[in-house]
């Protein structure tokens, strides 16, 4: 992201994509810095007032982490302080491997493959989620704790940090974005599409939600969560975009989704991310909740 030519070239698809009635998103991990924000703000109209006050309060000991160049004043920042915190691999290289957890869409989906060590999303949610709940701690422990709850959290409801066709996530497919060519079928689903949903939606996403839609929309846990994306990769993504009924090996490296697959895709793009956001909400409720957070 720190090179000019990268930036330009991706520049000219966002202006290519705009003019096809697609609006595309800024580069960046998945949902992109415009999804995470979305699922924090959905997440902060859906906690309690005892969470909200915590979430404040852990806010203050930003200057402790010692990031001066990735912002944690807000739950936004928060959300995407775990991508930018990549420009400083030095420091922060251990951490890369908790965005995902991609397991190939030919074969059964397993919670505990690919993870070892508790180096993959789902543990790191869990983990994340009771160093927040743990108050003998520190602020500072708990707000990077908290960071990696609200994007981690983000990052599982992409499909394609779930499932993939042995190709890193889609990182090494592209497909043709109504009329933009050869985009990265992984920045497709965060960039484009994930603003798409976010954009068009009525009523906006961010905002209050009733019992009956969270009970429709929340709950499980992060392996739930996980199959939930790896099935959206497999009977969705990968067969839209390169009609194939299961892809397997041989297929091709690009496919292209016209118009029609586009707005297709946009509402399943739409639901995960009001799904992690209200997941979040929750899981930051149970962890800023009186009282010790039961362990698994």
């Amino acid at each position: 992201m720190g090179h000019r030519t990268l930036r330009t070239t991706r520049l000219t698809a966002l202006a290519a994509v705009v003019v096809a009635g697609a609006v595309a998103a800024a580069p960046a991990a998945a949902w992109g810095e415009y999804g995470h924000r979305a699922t924090a703000a959905i997440a902060l109209e859906n906690v309690t007032p005892q969470t909200r006050a915590g979430i404040a309060r852990l806010l203050r000991a930003a200057p402790q982490i010692g990031t001066p160049d990735c912002a944690l004043a807000t739950l936004g920042d928060a959300a995407v302080w775990p991508d930018c915190i990549r420009a400083e691999s030095w420091r922060w290289a251990y951490t890369f491997a908790w965005h995902y957890q991609t397991q190939p869409i030919t074969s059964e989906y397993d919670p505990r493959r690919n993870c070892s060590g508790g180096a993959c999303v789902t543990a790191q949610i869990t983990r994340s989620q009771r160093l927040l709940a743990d108050e003998r701690l520190s602020d500072a422990i708990r707000l990077e704790a908290l960071a990696f709850l609200v994007h981690f959290a983000g990052d599982i409801h992409m499909p394609l940090h779930s499932g993939d066709n042995e190709d890193r996530g889609g990182n090494d497919r592209t497909v043709r974005y109504g009329i933009v060519p050869s985009l990265n079928l992984h920045y497709v689903w965060d960039g484009p599409l994930a603003e798409r949903a976010i954009s068009a939606a009525t009523p906006a996403l961010a905002r209050r939600y009733g019992a009956e839609e969270r009970a429709a929309l929340a709950g499980g846990g992060p392996a739930d969560w996980g199959r939930e994306s790896w099935s959206i990769a497999r009977t969705l993504v990968y067969p839209q975009a390169f009609a194939c009924d299961p892809c397997g090996e041989g297929m091709a490296k690009e496919g292209a989704l016209d118009q029609a697959a586009i707005e297709a895709a946009t509402p399943v793009a739409e639901r995960r991310i009001v799904q992690a956001g209200l997941r979040i909400a929750a899981y930051l409720d149970a962890a800023f909740a009186l009282g010790p957070l039961d362990a698994d």
